[in-house]
């Protein structure tokens, strides 16, 4: 059980803004941030509670994001009514070029929790790293059906390309509190994602993930993002709940870094904000890790936080 050694104060860089014009509730913000990508000057944030994707410049923090439809139709109104129709899209993957997409996509993965939740959406770039041209769904329910029967309480919260493999993360709770990290062969994965295989490829190795507790909450994976040489970093939340669909107060978040043999380093949050996405960049003696929240509150805007992690 890896043990935190200190805390860090991440700073806000700007909350999720929009042109409420542009949304189809005519909300002013995302208010459930659960993945981040960052491509350029691009950060893409995708919301569990939204079927559109949020583009924001890292250029222009004070300017409103733009939106990009995911999914047709719209959710509904009502708080609860959304959250058991929504997609739940956690997870945002930058995906290398594979068969129909010579510059590479962005990948929406829904979480699994429920059957409705298994929806994929492959976005095609551009070589600037732009959106281009249309979106298509994948079937996640292949995908899926053997890591529910390891994971009675699926919820995967975190895909990204480390080396030549694709990594899955699996958010625990408190009724299961450990978080396992899932990887596949991006060879074997890429022809299936891409429609040429019928089946997707099982999982060559899954290893299950302590990361402790705070206030006897355990901290659970929640995000995911390559860093290099194999290692990878990785942000959690401590959240007071027993299943993936029930939300609970969250007592504590952190971030970690696991390193290529497989040590885990991990530093707590000032403030525990529910951080649900995570990107890096090198910067000087360590990385620039950005982060963003989700606050399990539609009125309230989804936060972009940064904060330095020293080598």
């Amino acid at each position: 059980m890896p043990q935190a050694s200190h805390t860090l104060t991440p700073q806000l860089l700007r909350q999720l803004t929009l042109n409420p014009a542009d949304h189809p509730r005519g909300v002013a913000h995302l208010s459930a941030a659960s993945g981040l990508v960052r491509v350029g000057d691009r950060l893409y944030v995708v919301a569990d509670d939204e079927v559109h994707l949020g583009v924001f410049d890292s250029s222009a923090m004070h300017a409103p994001g733009a939106l990009l439809r995911l999914l047709e139709g719209n959710l509904p109104h009502d708080k609860g009514a959304r959250k058991k129709a929504k997609p739940d899209f956690e997870t945002l993957a930058q995906l290398p070029p594979l068969p129909g997409h010579a510059h590479g996509a962005l990948l929406a993965l829904g979480s699994g929790s429920k059957p409705q939740r298994e929806t994929g959406v492959l976005l095609p770039l551009n070589a600037q790293g732009a959106p281009a041209g249309q979106v298509g769904t994948v079937d996640l329910a292949p995908l899926y059906a053997p890591l529910r029967e390891r994971f009675a309480d699926l919820n995967i919260e975190g895909a990204f390309l480390l080396g030549n493999e694709l990594l899955l993360l699996q958010r625990g709770n408190k009724g299961n509190a450990l978080s396992a990290c899932i990887r596949y062969e991006w060879s074997h994965f890429a022809p299936w994602l891409a429609g040429l295989q019928p089946q997707p490829p099982a999982p060559h190795n899954v290893q299950t993930m302590d990361l402790g507790e705070v206030d006897g909450v355990p901290l659970s994976l929640t995000d995911g993002t390559p860093l290099h040489g194999g290692a990878w970093a990785f942000c959690a939340v401590a959240e007071s709940t027993d299943d993936s669909y029930h939300d609970g107060a969250c007592v504590g978040s952190a971030i970690g870094i696991v390193t290529p043999d497989g040590q885990v380093k991990l530093q707590l949050l000032a403030g525990a904000p529910k951080v649900e996405g995570i990107a890096a960049q090198a910067a000087g003696d360590g990385w620039q890790i950005t982060l963003v929240t989700d606050p399990d509150e539609p009125r309230t805007p989804a936060q972009m936080l940064q904060t330095h992690w020293v080598l």
